[in-house]
């Protein structure tokens, strides 16, 4: 079956969410969502092979980077919106590949997109990506969760530069108020591009209760005792289950590239 085209936006804008194959994380300690704020800030900011800076790729107006999904708030400006997302999620596989000996896709082939064509759910996609450590009861308020643009909002006009463009959004709506808009829960009904919305991390007491209920295993590390075969299908099912890879390898012993590879 072919694939469904992509919905053009009228604006250029997109709400755009990258995530890792069969939900695995893609982020597994502060060095890894620094690497990849890093690829975005490039696509900003960015430079040709004689060290020449060159147009901007794009325009990002929010970003929120989750253990296992990505979502930005973005704008075609000199490239379109595929080779952007190729580009970040190219050179960011490598980068995990080469530090966690990892093997074979990291992101979902396809990434998904929605397009943004008024300034009212402009402002929806931007609160509700804000909110998204929030909603997954990681953080207690938006301001509190360092991997997200937030930051960008609270300290803009300080002259650092930013990957994202704050100044048109506050032209629009002072931060006062726009943080009290971000801060506003969502209504559940509002429909968001999403690939989960019920998904959270798993608990211990979670996964030893799956690993109870589908493998009859008492404990996690009995894992062990079994060939390598059926290691790997029960790893890949714990992955798919929900649990990150370092909660896994904590739980079963088994060594991370065991379990990243699984």
């Amino acid at each position: 079956m072919a694939r469904q085209a992509r919905q053009v936006s009228g604006t250029g804008i997109y709400h755009v969410m990258m995530r890792g194959i069969n939900r695995q994380n893609i982020f597994e300690d502060e060095e890894d969502y620094k690497r990849f704020r890093e690829l975005l800030f490039q696509m900003v900011y960015p430079i040709d092979d004689t060290g020449k800076e060159i147009p901007a790729r794009c325009t990002f107006y929010a970003y929120c980077m989750m253990s296992n999904h990505v979502h930005l708030l973005i704008r075609e400006t000199a490239e379109n919106l595929s080779d952007v997302i190729k580009r970040i999620g190219v050179s960011y596989a490598q980068y995990f590949n080469k530090k966690y000996v990892h093997f074979g896709h990291l992101f979902q082939d396809r990434f998904k997109s929605e397009p943004v064509n008024d300034d009212s759910y402009f402002f929806t996609v931007l609160r509700y990506i804000h909110q998204n450590p929030l909603a997954a009861g990681i953080v207690g308020n938006v301001e509190s969760y360092p991997w997200s643009s937030w930051g960008e909002y609270e300290r803009a006009g300080n002259g650092i530069p930013a990957i994202c463009s704050t100044r048109p959004v506050l032209a629009r709506i002072p931060l006062d108020d726009l943080r009290s808009l971000v801060e506003e829960p969502l209504p559940k009904t509002y429909e968001v591009l999403e690939f989960d919305n019920s998904y959270r991390s798993k608990t211990d007491e979670e996964m030893r209760e799956f690993f109870n209920s589908s493998f009859g295993i008492e404990r996690p590390n009995e894992i062990q005792m079994y060939s390598r075969d059926r290691q790997n299908d029960m790893l890949r099912a714990a992955k798919q289950f929900g649990g990150s890879i370092r909660q896994i390898v904590r739980l079963t012993g088994i060594s991370f590239t065991v379990v990243r590879n699984a």
